[in-house]
């Protein structure tokens, strides 16, 4: 069998301007190509088309991440193939890959197998710059504070206050909290400062959720950088950052088009992760797909209780989008693992392992229907070593709750494989009409609406928090932010703060370690457990398998 990149590498792409004017209807003043494959769509068209009637809108999530892999990305890619296969319109809303899982462990954002966008190796690899961008804004206002106190400090900065974050797209673990401006009084003041990775930039999450370049720049400036002595909140208005914030992001806030193996169209657009972020695609370009097909297949990072609980309760919460049905992505060998199985078993039949493990699939299939009001159907994404028995065991175990589960063998067939599941997925958006509602009302506390999320969706007992950090939440419920919505920063692989709790874990209590206002992106960031918002790389990182040779082939990525 090929690898990912070889797969990618001898498929035939169809020039973007092409598919763009064949497939979607967009003119050629309406694109701006980056080469012959990948182009950007301007912003005027999109607001061109914006009172077109919406397509139906279908989110792609999880089970827990486990080390035998879920294939969210590539059920995603794959269910838009199929889709078009059984000839329905279909669009593919994904984000763009962080270069930090792509030279560490992760992998990239571009699907597998038979089911990927391409080009796969410029999509992994810079794409069009738009982390870049992202990158170089929050940079630049961390340049500004520091500046703005070198030459006075006018705004009275507490420089022990100072919340702002430098950022880099890259996974190092050695700049997670570091010192800056050292070397005498040319350089500033001394303080202690840190790096996140980009995906975890508030500039991300912006970007993800403006709705406009205006909307965007307006919440730049309404980031809060750092306080006075006095505790008073300055912002990136006042230091006059948001125009050239803006300006940096003026072609980073367009999104992008590329196509499927199949050439399919795939709008992909922003990155934050969905265990330190809210973990979706722009908002600009989820509503560009949705006025272009008839269906719209979008995803949100890691499992269903980070990566879906955040899609309905920041992005539908804050863009009024609304899901038709959800497909939640599982693996036999996924099962098993949270079954109690070692990962070097994983290749044996064993049923009494799913049978203990499919209670996680069954806690996300509950709060997706019961506590969001989405319709949803199970996608069991194959591998070859699946038993009939093992998959007959986890679809009878389903029936009870009256969900389909379909097999996909996307990976290996690419859209041939998905048509039973996209048949599956119209059937369910015609026959179930979504009861779409939210998992709390804006007027909730801060600490209520955590304490909603972890009871609800985790299955704990409670929340604590040491009293600074409760003292910290109780000033930004005060201080007008008590409306935002919250963004849990925890691991995404347990419903728990331990990753090592396998399965449904319930009784359990979740610890608040520290509390982040992000008042542009307009949420407020709950970190618990030992979450990192900047990762660090393995001990074997993907970076030693990726080389180019002579003639500029890349190899070795994926």
């Amino acid at each position: 069998m090929k690898s990912d990149i070889e797969i990618a590498q001898s498929s035939t792409m169809t020039r973007i301007t092409e598919l763009a004017r064949e497939r979607l209807g967009i003119p050629d003043t309406a694109i701006e190509p980056y080469g012959h494959y990948k182009a950007k769509l301007s912003l005027e068209y999109l607001e061109e088309i914006k009172d077109r009637p919406a397509g139906a809108l279908v989110l792609i999530t999880a089970i827990s991440p486990t080390p035998a892999g879920e294939g969210k990305t590539t059920t995603l890619v794959g269910l838009v193939d199929g889709l078009n296969r059984i000839g329905k319109k279909a669009i593919a809303a994904l984000r763009e890959p962080s270069l930090g899982p792509v030279f560490g462990m992760k992998g990239g954002a571009a699907g597998g197998g038979f089911a990927q966008v391409v080009p796969m190796e410029d999509i992994n690899l810079h794409f069009t710059g738009d982390f870049n961008a992202i990158g170089l804004a929050n940079n630049l206002l961390a340049a500004l504070i520091d500046n703005h106190v070198h030459h006075g400090n006018a705004l009275g900065f507490d420089v022990r206050r100072i919340a702002w974050r430098r950022s880099v797209d890259m996974n190092d673990r050695a700049l997670r909290r570091i010192t800056v401006a050292l070397g005498g009084t040319a350089n500033g003041f001394p303080r202690e400062d840190g790096f996140d990775i980009v995906v975890a930039s508030e500039v991300m999450a912006i970007l993800c959720l403006a709705g406009s370049l205006a909307d965007l720049r307006e919440r730049c400036g309404k980031i809060v950088v750092g306080y006075t002595r006095e505790e008073k909140p300055i912002l990136a208005s006042d230091l006059k950052a948001h125009g050239p914030m803006a300006v940096l992001l003026k072609d980073a806030i367009k999104p992008n088009l590329v196509q499927t193996l199949e050439n399919n169209p795939a709008v992909l657009h922003g990155g934050p992760f969905g265990n330190i972020a809210h973990g979706c695609n722009s908002v600009i370009a989820t509503k560009a797909a949705l006025r272009l097909a008839d269906y719209v297949v979008t995803e949100a990072g890691f499992g269903a209780d980070l990566g879906a609980e955040k899609f309905f309760n920041i992005k539908c919460r804050k863009s009024g989008l609304k899901p038709n049905a959800a497909v939640v992505v599982a693996t036999v060998r996924a099962l098993k693992y949270h079954g109690g199985v070692d990962v070097k078993a994983l290749r044996e039949e064993n049923l009494d392992a799913i049978s203990k493990g499919i209670v996680n699939l069954e806690r996300h299939v509950n709060n997706i229907r019961n506590h969001f009001g989405v319709p949803c159907v199970i996608a069991l994404n194959h591998f070859e070593h699946d038993t009939a028995a093992e998959i007959e065991l986890i679809q009878h175990k389903m029936a009870h709750h009256g969900v389909e589960v379909v097999v996909a063998r996307h990976w290996a067939e690419g859209g041939r494989g998905t048509e039973d599941l996209a048949k599956a997925v119209v059937r369910v958006i015609e026959t179930t009409p979504a009861d779409f509602r939210l998992l709390y009302e804006d007027d909730e506390t801060l600490w209520n609406k955590m304490k909603t999320i972890a009871t609800k969706i985790y299955g704990a007992s409670d929340i604590v928090a040491d009293t600074k950090v409760r003292e910290q939440i109780r000033k930004y419920q005060e201080g007008g932010y008590g409306s935002y919505p919250v963004c849990v920063a925890k691991t995404q692989y347990s419903f728990s703060t331990d990753p090592l709790l396998r399965g449904a874990p319930s009784g359990h209590v979740v610890k608040i370690r520290e509390v982040r206002l992000s008042a542009g992106a307009e949420f407020v960031v709950m970190i618990c457990g030992d979450v990192m918002t900047m990762p660090g790389l393995p001990r074997s990182p993907s970076s030693e398998r990726i080389d180019i040779d002579a003639s500029g082939k890349i190899v070795g990525l994926f």
